[in-house]
């Protein structure tokens, strides 16, 4: 069944629950190539942060609601497709807007280019829409929006020439250009390689198309500002290690340290010795490993200091446990990537260098990122999906390809949006017989799945994950934190030592 023939500005209502969006056209060899891509826009014609776009490089909204189901070649041209389930979108989301990129050239080079849409349980065809194109190098060929309660779809035909990247600055996503880039309108075949973040409020009406880009707000900064506890005094002044106990450890290269961080960082490894204490924990040592959340939504803690400051009152736990004071240290989004070793002495140019928010790469480029200092990472790579079942697999890798005498606390810190429960549950359970405790620290967001639930998942012979979250870990003083911290790690290690497994 042939759907409604659709022309530019036509709308129609959608009866089904899900839809699938096919972008389809046809191309002479050498001609460019087209990818198709979902906006999930707010009542303010904005997208919330970088994971409510979903294009190849993020192929799945953490709702699971929209996806990029990819390519289809064949002779009568080729097919890209976004799936859309009607049903499973936030409440919030009141459009999802359906665009398009060209890479190598204009769209005016494609012919029959043109957009289905199709009832994704039935495969019926619902509508079609036939664009025409010159030299634009995206486009916006339609829009599933909600309208008294039913979803309608809309023909809009509107082109860029500035490429993805000025389709998603149109929308609230800021796109940083590598340093030396000139000129407005980057086109996929000749820009240098952007990063997303999210930008300033914008002038976007909330409903229709906007005619111009609004203008990016100044991005996030690679390098985070000093730690909110800089230069103001540690947050329990008062805690000292009760007489007879041992206190803090001395750590090489602590004397390197700035004068203001040296005096936190006292004071909080004699909490984190008396938080052991209080656990019956004393004397008890332990590798620490260190894993931070760079998926988009985290944008906002990083540029704030608020993770810079995380890791500094961690430094104090791995000084407290590690007998050498070191930490070994992921970040992740998308992807993994190992930072460099965190040496305490080093600790300022290590949060200057390496506590990054993720980046998104809009193009498929391969070249290493310019301007990158020694060790940093590209964070590119790492992009800004929520994937942790992958960072987990290789901290496990890391720890079996690395034994130690003493066993491994690992400090994970997210803000949530986990989705891959399955996959995630799967690596935990398999860890039950490493010398590893998982201690998870949700950082106010939401959605933390299986994460939030392991403690009462069964048939485990050791709990090895811990988990709490807090609303503004910055307003939580250390004591209350290395408390959390560190409550169930004791306990786990002796009946891990019990049991044969450390």
């Amino acid at each position: 069944m042939t759907g409604t023939s659709m022309s530019k500005g036509g709308n129609l209502p959608v009866a089904a629950g899900a839809v699938r969006v096919e972008l389809g056209w046809s191309g002479s060899p050498g001609g460019p190539d087209a990818d198709a891509s979902a906006l999930l826009l707010g009542a303010d014609g904005r997208v919330r942060d970088d994971g409510d776009f979903v294009f190849y490089n993020q192929p799945q909204h953490a709702s699971g609601a929209v996806r990029h189901l990819g390519k289809r070649r064949e002779a009568a041209g080729t097919t890209d497709t976004v799936g859309v389930d009607l049903t499973a979108l936030e409440p919030q989301i009141e459009r999802v807007l359906l665009g398009a990129s060209a890479d190598g050239g204009t769209f005016g080079r494609l012919t029959g280019l043109r957009l289905r849409l199709l009832d994704a349980a039935t495969g019926e065809e619902l509508a079609v829409f036939e664009m025409e194109a010159t030299t634009e190098t995206a486009f916006i060929g339609g829009e599933l929006y909600r309208r008294a309660g039913a979803w309608k779809f809309r023909a809009v035909g509107q082109g860029y020439a500035s490429g993805l990247a000025g389709l998603a600055t149109d929308f609230g996503i800021s796109v940083d250009e590598e340093p030396g880039a000139s000129g407005p309108g980057p086109s996929p075949a000749s820009s240098p390689t952007p990063a997303i973040s999210p930008s300033a409020p914008s002038t976007a009406p909330a409903s229709g198309v906007p005619a111009r880009p609004a203008p990016a707000a100044p991005p996030v900064p690679a390098a985070p500002p000093t730690s909110p506890s800089a230069g103001t005094p540690p947050r329990n002044p008062a805690v000292t290690a009760p007489a007879g106990g041992p206190g803090p450890r001395l750590v090489k290269g602590e004397e390197q340290l700035p004068v203001d961080m040296r005096k936190r960082l006292s004071l909080r490894k004699e909490q984190v010795a008396v938080s052991l204490r209080k656990h019956g924990a004393e004397g008890v040592t332990a590798r620490v490993i260190l894993v931070l959340d760079a998926s988009g939504s985290m944008s906002f803690l990083y540029s704030k200091g608020v993770v810079a400051d995380v890791v500094e009152r961690m430094a104090a736990v791995a000084a407290q446990l590690d007998d050498d004071g070191e930490m070994q240290a992921w970040t992740f989004a998308s992807n993994p990537a190992r930072l460099p070793d965190l040496v305490l002495g080093e600790l300022p140019e290590w949060l200057e260098r390496h506590v990054r928010v993720g980046e998104l790469t809009l193009f498929r480029r391969k070249k290493p990122r310019k301007g990158l200092l020694p060790g940093q990472v590209d964070m590119r790579a790492v992009g800004i999906q929520n994937e942790e079942q992958k960072v987990i697999a290789e901290v496990r890798g890391y720890v079996r390809d690395h034994p130690a005498a003493a066993p491994t606390l690992v400090l994970f810190f997210s803000d949530g949006g986990v989705y891959r429960n399955k996959e995630i549950e799967t690596e935990l359970r398999a860890a039950v017989e490493e010398p590893v405790f998982w201690q998870f620290v949700g950082l106010g967001r939401s959605n933390y799945g299986v994460l939030e639930r392991f403690d009462t998942l069964p048939d485990r012979r050791v709990d090895n994950v811990g988990f709490f979250a807090v609303d503004d870990i910055g307003d939580v003083p250390d004591a209350e934190l290395y408390d959390r911290l560190l409550s169930e790690f004791p306990a786990w290690t002796r009946e891990a030592r019990r049991l044969g497994i450390i």
